[in-house]
């Protein structure tokens, strides 16, 4: 499979036209053509997508209705059905989620002496981390420093996140590179041995540490195979359905479900780390996702029924690069750092609409304009609508994204002489569980990394800051917990009270008992 005929006439002029767009200076938007840009065609924006929630802690607060459904739903099980006298397992930290910030928590609390037992969804390592392909930003270089890296990072998110988990995390970014590197993960170096830093979009300086443009897949290499040198308990195919308190309510266990079996078991834990990812599968307003098949917002749910605050869930971020074809791609992430090395987006004509190096929401919003208000999208066969991204402008892209290039090849597109077809493609939920500084949820007991914590990126994310995030957040929440449980008495009896209140006041709201999350998976049966 190769371009369609009917793309002869624009891929034409996106050739025509290269030659002048390399002396091209496309200038960046001031501030007020990014906020009209954004407010105009971000779906963020969009109101007739958006629901108040009627219960929990952020009760009267805006979501995507996708999530509204999924956060007012019933438990999956009869809270009357457990055995919480019994638990089927007794552990120090449960640690729920096993991508990037699960494993680091991990690492990090059996190193510090705890009993660990980590519980994933799918395999170990089945997560956005292992997918993610650009790299980890952090302030390594000499001409670069945390400061810069902060303001930036506040800057990107306009001046919406809290800015003590963005002090965190810059603040710690050289000390996980090292700590990363010291577990052996193979950074991208120049040739006179410095780290190879790249430059992408709303970073001020070159910082982005990467592995090709295969990153994820490197530091999940290593984490894994930590896990299992130190030998640390993990439960595939077990995703958590809902947290247990004790009388205290406090957060001290929870409920899985084994997929393989079917059954239902009970972990009881002095604390919980919750770090199970986005809610990219939710398809919010239907869009397509980069994310990987469990991400259905499970630690949100479990939450937020337990009353862990949100923040910033009224935000969701759109990677401007999204595959639009070969449709068997669609929605699959086309890194930024293809842009940060000179790639254009270009328009049907052959012209740049934005410059590249604007910030994801700004991007984005350019290329939802471009094929909505004016009209110059290129459409596939069966009628979606893109952009294109001129990857023949990048040299060495071959060497540079072997992985991309291979998966093009695939289908007989050379993305060393012929352009990528991209969309806006759902990326990143830009909020989260509410969390502080040492990655504590307001749910005492319960704490939060990784994508399913919310705060740290205010209402945009700048690329490379998720990779760090989940690292810097992984090891605070474990060392926290580590802290706490050496303070604590025994836990207490574990409770599943909150479920029945929980399920009493949607009774009260009329929500039928059909309606139940997390979802699990997503359901892609033809209606």
């Amino acid at each position: 499979m190769t371009y369609p005929a009917h793309f002869d006439a624009t891929l034409n002029l996106v050739k025509e036209t290269r030659k002048f767009r390399k002396t091209q200076e496309i200038r960046r938007l001031n501030d007020a053509e990014r906020t009209g840009l954004i407010s105009g065609f971000h779906p963020d924006y969009r109101v007739e997508g958006m629901a108040g929630l009627r219960i929990g802690p952020n009760k009267g607060d805006r979501v995507p209705v996708e999530l509204a459904r999924v956060l007012e739903a019933y438990s999956l099980f009869d809270p009357h059905l457990l055995n919480l006298e019994d638990p089927d397992y007794v552990t120090d930290i449960l640690i729920v989620g096993g991508g990037g910030a699960g494993c680091a928590a991990a690492l990090t609390a059996a190193a510090g002496g705890a009993d660990v037992l980590m519980a994933t969804k799918l395999r170990l390592g089945d997560a956005n981390t292992l997918m993610a392909e650009g790299g980890m930003c952090s302030a390594v270089r000499p001409e670069d420093n945390p400061y810069m890296h902060y303001i930036d990072t506040i800057g990107g998110g306009h001046y919406t996140n809290v800015p003590e988990l963005v002090k965190a995390l810059v603040m710690d970014g050289p000390e996980i590179a090292s700590w990363l590197m010291s577990l052996g993960v193979m950074f991208d170096y120049e040739p006179d041995g410095s780290l190879k830093v790249n430059h992408c979009g709303g970073h001020s300086r070159k910082r982005m540490l990467s592995c090709k443009d295969l990153t994820g897949l490197e530091l999940m290499r290593v984490l894994r195979d930590e896990l299992r040198d130190r030998e640390i308990p993990c439960l595939e195919f077990s995703p958590v359905v809902d947290l247990l308190l004790d009388r205290e309510g406090a957060c001290s266990g929870a409920v899985l479900y084994n997929m393989e079996t079917a059954q239902y078991t009970t972990v009881q834990a002095k604390s919980v780390i919750m770090a199970s990812g986005g809610i990219g599968r939710l398809h919010i307003r239907g869009f397509p996702t980069t994310n990987h098949y469990g991400a259905t917002a499970d630690g949100l749910i479990a939450g937020y029924r337990a009353g862990a605050e949100l923040i910033h869930m009224d935000s969701i971020q759109y990677h401007p690069t999204g595959t639009v074809w070969p449709e068997q791609l669609l929605g699959q992430l086309i890194t930024e750092v293809m842009r940060g090395h000179g790639a254009h987006l270009v328009n049907a004509s052959g012209e740049r609409f934005i410059n590249e190096l604007e910030c994801r929401d700004t991007c984005a919003s350019a290329c939802i304009r471009e094929c909505s208000e004016r009209g110059n999208g290129v459409t596939t066969p069966t009628g979606f609508e893109g952009v294109w991204l001129d990857t023949p402008l990048i040299p060495d892209i071959k060497n540079h994204f072997v992985g991309i290039y291979q998966r093009f090849k695939k289908y007989d597109i050379d993305i060393q002489h012929e352009p990528i077809l991209v969309y806006p493609t759902q990326h990143y939920q830009n909020g989260g569980l509410r969390i502080t500084s040492q990655a504590e949820t307001s749910l005492p007991g319960l704490f939060a990394a990784g994508e399913v914590a919310g705060g740290i990126q205010g209402k945009n994310r700048l690329a490379g800051n998720s990779l760090l995030d989940i690292f810097v957040y992984g090891r605070r929440a474990a060392r926290r917990a580590l802290e706490v449980n050496g303070k604590a008495a025994a836990p207490g009896c574990l409770s599943a009270g909150h479920l029945n209140r929980w399920h009493g006041k949607l009774n009260k709201l009329g929500v039928s008992e059909e309606q139940r999350s997390p979802l699990l998976l997503p359901d892609y049966t033809p209606k």
